[in-house]
């Protein structure tokens, strides 16, 4: 019979936080000790529940009266075995007249053993004897009296409430029964606490419950969960552990089975395994072929759930057996549960699947950070940007966070700003003592990749492809190193793109500088500018250092090169806007990899032998002769020697029988082409752009059918028209510039597909005609060409991609509406520009729009269109309302080529536009002023939800009329391409423009931090508008004017999955179908370009 008191029972959780036992179990020792009682407590205690037994749990010696109050007050559930003999103990009485005292706030379940409930509630038959006898011995003191009358009362109430009658049973039945209640009301515990108690660990325990599939009760499950230290993966799986354990008739958490088995082997696994599933103490088990037989047998037949908590070695899982599947070992409906840093040990293991464990969302990094650093779920008042630094370098690392917080707790800001500043060199030991663990347990080659990637691979992201060539140029495994740090849960690959926390970027770099913190000459790596000028200091000789890799930066000082020359084992060297005095006279030999943009020297060491060099960038050096002679270079495949100015010979390369590519622009000096160029019968890039005293090319260049680019645009002395022979396999050749070199004709080959062509290329440059022949062309750059006309053969070339029409004198354009392919146009400084043409439409998902190369999406240029600085422009609102029309069609196809063809792990290009305009329109729901010249973008409440894909955004912005000399010429939101020239010669039209940009999601973050230009956190990016270098420019001589850039105002809204879908008719593309409808206002469906344009005002 159930009891009615599980009905009364209502929880508290303030009383809950207190709770020691989960019951007190009040009987008469000498009736049921040895018999009912016993079987009761063991059966409570198989199944988890804390039992409170006061003849085992009171010490010796003590006052009996104060720990039995305490052990009532300390529990939350009460069971009274009423016995033949129970009454006459004055001890049970004074117990269950205190029990009775919680009857209204706890559950109290009456047992009758061998005695009738009326016999109890009456006080009859053997209770009527026994408070005879009290009576008889208390009858003269008053107080006594008032005391037997209370027993009398607590008697009645209590057997009053519905129980259990178990007089003339077995006894096995009813007391499975009663545990079953009693778990029924204890339950779940950690359920019963506030939910704030643990931050974000709701949502994480429902998906790792649906990752358990608890409703299938039949199979055995065994699950994974995995992630870097610290991040709550022990946490997460106890409150998961709490929650269901009194589901199953085995269980078992096992803590930390590492130490463990470090400690006391296999053996010492087992004995905890079967001490806590079993409730057995003090087992007696010789070795660990007797303690698997021992789990098996236990286990095989009942419902376990087991968790093995910080597993690191695949032999620690042996405790079943070394050959019997873990699913063989424990009963149908069973749950395994293994938590491990390390993801290939469970696969070894054949887990059905693994929970990885993510970082805290931005609103409970915000609100753990708070509990801990001011005991309150906010932010104080001038502590936003402090609080901001720490959470930026903490990324979601739950541990971080909260060590952080509570050293800064009780602090002013001055003593915040200086705790801050002291972190980011001296790194928190707890934290990083507890990151390395992971570390350790790496292979030797495995820990130096680890070392490489936080050294020098830390920000941004690299991709797949980027890492993988860093780590040949070491000579490492990556195909076997990459998965290792992954499983390792040390790095993450999202997107085909490498990322590492910011924490173990800092626990690399301490471990790199651990042994000779202030003498970085002795370190393995320098990346750090003013360690690396501070090593070139000592001038010594090194045998440790291996790889210098300076990133770019506005480094002050000039370093002493001679050191260079001292670094024997030096396998790869890049430098970026470094300045050097002294002199070199040797490089590493073992060099398989040399970036010196700058490089200050004539020549390179005569004594360096590069035959391990694969790549060689001198950028903007002062080289006059590479070498003299020939070099081994077999390896050798790649040579930039672009913008050295004073090169007046290209070097030998005979032996570099695998060079593929080959940068010479801006060579000025560069007279002639080393004939060794027609033996690389590998080379597929030939870059002689802007050699303006290069007059010939050798006629083996014509033999080279592996050519694919060739460039000699700016090449004003060469005269050479076999190159555009069409007897040449027109297969390889892909991309022609021809700017400035004479050779272009009316028999110009119809496999070109990139042009770049200026005046002089041109028969007549203000009226040009272009070849009929340019049927495959994709790419076309007359920028700057002066034409006042635009042949009307564009709008025929139906594989055009790409079209810059910058800086020429029309007036309109042909039609273009039949360029399905077109996605990007560039109309500024376009001066007298009056009218913008029909741009191409598309009807269904099947139209020629649709099927752009992936080509189109992948080379990291813009996609869109610009109109900037055309005063005479024309309807600029139907201009706008078009588009915005456009520019949805090429998100919708860019979306759908990414998604469908699995393109993430590619870099996307910038898909934008930029057009005259004043108003932001008002279905951008989220409107703001500039206040500092920026944009910020907040996703962080949606970063859980899964059916957003991207925002779109809008900034109108003017430019001033005042100028600076600078190096950065242009403004974009992604720094790929340069969208606007900001030159002061060029502009004139200081009117308010419009700035559209799309950002997918993959670029907000969820993990992601320091983006090159704009800074991402979890959801929130902040976009400086500032004028941004787009080609380097440290290497030119003449500096021009730039205007400053102004925002005014700014907007932005969400786009859902459900807005990708392409109409299925009509001539425009619906904008509130593509945007959503957040009101009632924009409910009514767009069809024609005038409701288009109203939606725009």
């Amino acid at each position: 019979m159930a009891s009615n008191a599980i009905i009364q029972y209502t929880s508290s959780s303030s009383s809950l936080a207190t709770h020691i036992y989960d019951v007190f179990v009040s009987f008469r020792g000498e009736d049921t000790r040895n018999t009912f009682t016993s079987f009761l407590f063991q059966a409570l205690r198989t199944k988890g529940i804390i039992v409170f037994k006061d003849d085992e749990d009171l010490k010796k010696g003590e006052s009996i009266a104060p720990e039995l109050l305490q052990a009532i007050q300390a529990s939350r559930l009460f069971i009274v075995v009423f016995s033949q003999n129970y009454a006459s103990s004055t001890w049970c009485l004074r117990e269950l007249a205190e029990i009775r005292n919680c009857i209204e706030r706890r559950v109290i379940i009456p047992i009758f053993y061998d005695v009738d409930p009326s016999v109890v509630r009456k006080q009859g038959g053997c209770y009527e004897k026994a408070f005879a006898e009290h009576e008889k011995r208390f009858g003269e003191d008053e107080v006594k009296m008032e005391e037997v009358q209370r027993w009398r009362q607590a008697l009645t109430q209590v057997a009053n409430l519905s129980g259990w009658d178990i007089r003339n049973k077995s006894q096995c039945e009813p007391i499975e029964e009663i545990v079953q209640n009693i778990i029924n009301i204890v339950g779940p515990k950690m359920s019963k606490l506030p939910k704030d108690e643990l931050v974000g660990i709701e949502s994480r325990v429902r998906e790792l419950t649906n990752t358990l599939r608890l409703d299938s009760i039949n199979d055995v499950r065994v699950v994974g969960i995995s992630g870097m230290g610290g991040i709550g993966k022990t946490t997460l799986a106890r409150a998961l552990y709490e929650r269901i354990y009194h589901q199953y008739d085995r269980r078992c958490f096992i803590d930390d089975v590492s130490k463990i088995y470090r400690d006391s082997g296999l053996l010492g696994v087992q004995k905890q395994l079967i001490s806590q599933s079993l409730n057995v103490k003090n087992l007696e088990i010789c070795n660990a072929i007797d303690g698997t037989y021992w789990v098996w047998t236990r286990l095989h037949n009942a419902r376990t759930l087991l968790v093995l908590d910080n597993v690191d070695q695949g032999e620690q899982l042996k405790m079943f057996t070394a050959n019997r599947d873990i699913r063989g070992c424990v009963g149908e409906g069973s749950r395994v549960v293994i938590i491990s840093r390390d993801e290939h040990i469970l696969k070894t293991h054949g887990v059905d699947d693994v929970y990885q464990v993510q970082l805290l969302s931005w609103e409970n990094a915000v609100q753990l950070f708070c509990r801990n650093a001011f005991k309150v779920n906010y932010i104080l008042d001038d502590y936003e940007e402090l609080a901001r630094e720490v959470l930026s370098h903490a990324q979601g690392h739950p541990l971080a966070i909260e060590i952080i917080g509570s050293s800064l707790f009780g602090r002013n800001v001055s003593q915040w700003r200086s705790a801050l500043s002291k972190l980011r060199y001296n790194k928190d030991r707890n934290i990083m003592d507890v990151l390395r663990i992971s570390f350790d347990q790496l292979k030797e080659e495995e820990k130096e990749i680890f070392l490489d990637i936080a050294c020098f691979l830390y920000k941004c992201g690299y991709s797949k492809d980027e890492v993988e060539k860093f780590l040949r140029f070491r000579g490492f495994d990556y195909e076997n190193g990459i998965p290792a740090l992954i499983e390792k849960s040390l790095i993450t690959c999202e997107d085909g793109v490498i990322y590492m926390h910011r924490l173990l970027m800092d626990l690399g770099q301490s471990i790199v500088r651990e042994k000779s913190p202030k003498e970085p000459l002795k370190w393995s790596r320098l990346w750090d500018y003013e360690d690396f000028k501070k090593a070139m200091l000592d001038n010594e000789a090194t045998e440790n250092l291996e790889v210098i890799y300076i990133k770019p930066g506005w480094h002050r000082g000039t370093v002493k090169a001679d050191g260079l020359s001292k670094i024997r084992h030096l396998k790869l060297l890049k430098f970026m806007n470094v300045s050097f005095s002294g002199s070199l006279n040797h490089l590493s030999n073992e060099l398989a990899y040399l970036q010196w943009s700058g490089y200050p020297f004539k020549c390179l060491p005569q004594s360096f032998q590069p035959e391990k060099l694969v790549e060689l960038y001198l950028v903007g050096s002062s080289i006059k002769q590479l070498w003299e002679g020939t070099k081994p270079l077999q390896n050798l495949k790649f040579l930039d020697l672009s913008y050295s100015e004073d090169l007046v010979e290209m070097p030998d390369v005979r032996d570099a029988l695998n060079l593929e590519k080959i940068e010479l622009k801006g060579c000025i000096k560069l007279r002639k082409i080393n004939p060794s160029i027609g033996l690389l019968k590998k080379l597929a890039f030939l870059n002689l752009g802007n050699c303006k005293n290069l007059v010939s090319l050798p006629h083996t260049i014509l033999d080279l059918n592996s050519l694919e680019y060739l460039n000699v645009s700016g090449c004003s002395k060469l005269y050479n028209n076999e190159l555009l022979d069409e007897r040449r396999n027109k297969d390889h050749l892909k991309k022609l510039c021809l700017v400035e070199a004479h050779i272009l004709s009316q028999s110009t080959p119809s496999f070109i597909k990139k042009m770049f062509l200026q005046p002089s290329d041109l028969l007549f440059p203000s009226s040009p005609t272009l070849p009929c022949s340019l049927t495959c062309l994709r790419e076309l750059d007359l920028s700057f060409c002066k034409l006042v006309r635009i042949p009307d053969v564009i709008g025929k070339l139906s594989c055009l991609e790409r079209l810059n029409l910058k800086g020429n004198n029309f007036t309109t354009l042909p039609n273009l509406q039949n360029l399905f392919r077109l996605y990007h146009l560039n109309l500024q400084h376009c001066k007298k520009f009056k009218r913008l043409p029909v741009l191409p439409l598309q009807t269904d998902y099947s139209s020629e729009f649709c099927k752009l190369p992936l080509s189109c999406f992948t080379d990291e240029k813009l996609v869109g269109l610009i109109i900037y600085n055309c005063p005479k422009l024309v309807e600029r609102e139907l201009c706008t309302s078009l588009i915005f029309s456009w520019m949805i069609q090429i998100v919708q196809s860019y979306e759908a080529r990414f998604l469908e063809n699995a393109l993430s792990s590619q870099i996307k290009p910038c898909v934008g536009s930029l057009i005259p305009g004043s108003e932001i329109p008002r279905w951008f729901n989220n409107q703001f002023v500039s206040m500092d010249n920026s944009i910020k973008i907040d996703t962080s409440l949606v970063m859980h939800e899964n059916n957003w894909i991207g925002v779109v955004c809008c900034a109108i912005f003017h430019v001033g009329n005042e100028s600076e000399i600078i190096d950065y010429t242009s403004i974009d939101h992604s720094a790929r391409i340069p969208p606007v020239d900001l030159r002061t010669d060029q502009v004139i039209d200081h009117s308010d423009h419009m700035w559209l940009f799309y950002l997918s999601r993959q670029e907000f973050g969820g993990g992601h931090y320091d983006f090159r230009w704009y800074k991402s956190y979890n959801g929130v990016i902040s976009v400086e508008f500032r004028r941004l270098v787009m080609e380097w420019s440290e290497f030119r001589k003449d500096k021009d004017r730039y205007v400053n850039v102004y925002v005014k105002k700014y907007g932005y809204r969400r786009v859902y999955e459900k807005d990708r879908q392409l109409p299925n008719s009509g001539t425009r593309v619906d904008i509130t179908q593509f945007f959503g409808t957040s009101s009632h206002e924009y409910s009514s469906k767009a069809s024609s370009q005038e409701t288009i344009l109203q939606l725009m005002q």
